[in-house]
């Protein structure tokens, strides 16, 4: 089923990184290879589980078929084979999603964008609630965040509110996140009980090192200006607030929460570079496929792709049909690694059924 070739050298190459790191390599090249052998300690598990498990169905099936073994181990065998088998058929699923093709970005933080979209003062709230959503999520994983640049609505939440995440795997986890959110309740300024329907949209974009993007500074216009809002007689004096066009793409990006202007130059190139990034991993996934970047969640926002119904207490994701009958958990944070493993299942699902191994 498998090459066994292929599986041979990825051995030998953990093999070889571990006998590397141990000669006490210069610190730039231990930190790049200990992130090859962190990416490769699963996929060299489940070969190692896969090959055991082989080595006792084949023990146990020659047992079987020797016609010396006597009935009291041929009865004991019979029993054990069963077992092992059934051993084998799960260690061997679980080497096809080790050897699966990995997304580059999975490793990486977010910036993370959630907006309010349609139904006004709800749709606010709506948004607050959702972030507030993924800071506990975030806290939960152990993930720091920061928040870059925030508006808020008229009657609270956020009208749009736009954060970094920082953490390993935070991508891998957060990437099916991006799309349309939708939302049934009764609104608390609502007399007569009604239940409203609105929507945020939320956006999850790989966050990005110089090093993996090249902005030429000619296709960059950066103005400067003065703050608007709240922030006192500061706001009135400085001109801090930045706004950077990249003319190529008519990409802007606006920050003005900090009162140094090269904070807020950082932060708001920092966006940029996010947007620019996911931008051409769309546009690459869409030369590839449009069936692909559907199924991997490439970020296209049109489709509602989830509903809270808080009357009924139940989140229904509607990619994978999942429905699950607490809210209230998923608001705290604590049950949205059962919807983000369903929907990642289903991407393996998919990938499997496209990749040759």
């Amino acid at each position: 089923m498998f090459a066994q070739d292929k599986l041979n050298l990825i051995l030998r190459r953990h093999e070889e990184i571990g006998e590397k790191l141990a000669s006490g390599p210069d610190s730039q090249t231990f930190v790049a290879l200990s992130r090859e052998l962190a990416a490769l300690d699963e996929v060299t598990s489940a070969i190692r589980a896969y090959r055991a498990a082989q080595e006792e169905v084949a023990g146990l099936r020659d047992l079987l078929a020797d016609t010396s073994t006597d009935d009291e181990m041929r009865a004991l065998a019979l029993g054990e084979v069963e077992i092992a088998e059934r051993t084998l058929e799960d260690a061997t699923e679980a080497l096809k999603i080790a050897l699966l093709p990995k997304d580059a970005a999975d490793e990486k933080g977010v910036i993370l964008e959630v907006r309010a979209g349609t139904g006004g003062d709800e749709a606010s709230l709506f948004a607050g609630d959702l972030f507030r959503a993924y800071q506990k999520y975030a806290a939960l994983k152990g993930w720091s965040v920061e928040i870059v640049s925030a508006s808020e609505g008229a009657l609270g939440g956020y009208k749009e509110i736009i954060a970094e995440i920082q953490g390993r795997g935070v991508y891998g986890r957060l990437k099916f996140e991006s799309g349309v959110h939708r939302v049934q309740r009764v609104p608390a300024t609502e007399t007569q009980g009604r239940i409203h329907t609105s929507a945020a949209t939320v956006a999850v974009l790989p966050q990005v090192e110089d090093v993996d993007l090249v902005i030429d500074d000619k296709d960059l216009q950066i103005d400067t200006m003065r703050s608007q809002g709240a922030g006192g007689q500061h706001v009135n004096k400085t001109e801090s607030a930045i706004r950077i066009t990249h003319i190529p793409s008519g990409i802007v990006v606006m920050m003005q929460e900090e009162r140094s202007q090269h904070r807020n130059r950082a932060k708001a190139m920092a966006v940029l570079r996010s947007r620019l990034y996911d931008q051409e991993r769309a546009r690459l996934d869409s030369e590839r496929s449009a069936d692909r970047r559907q199924q991997v969640g490439s970020g296209d926002r049109s489709e509602r792709i989830r509903t809270y119904n808080f009357p009924q207490g139940r989140v229904t994701d509607h990619r994978v049909n999942l429905t699950l009958y607490k809210l209230d958990k998923v608001m705290e944070g604590e049950a949205l690694d059962e919807i983000i493993d369903a929907l990642l299942r289903d991407h393996q699902t998919k990938l499997l059924a496209q990749t040759d191994l």
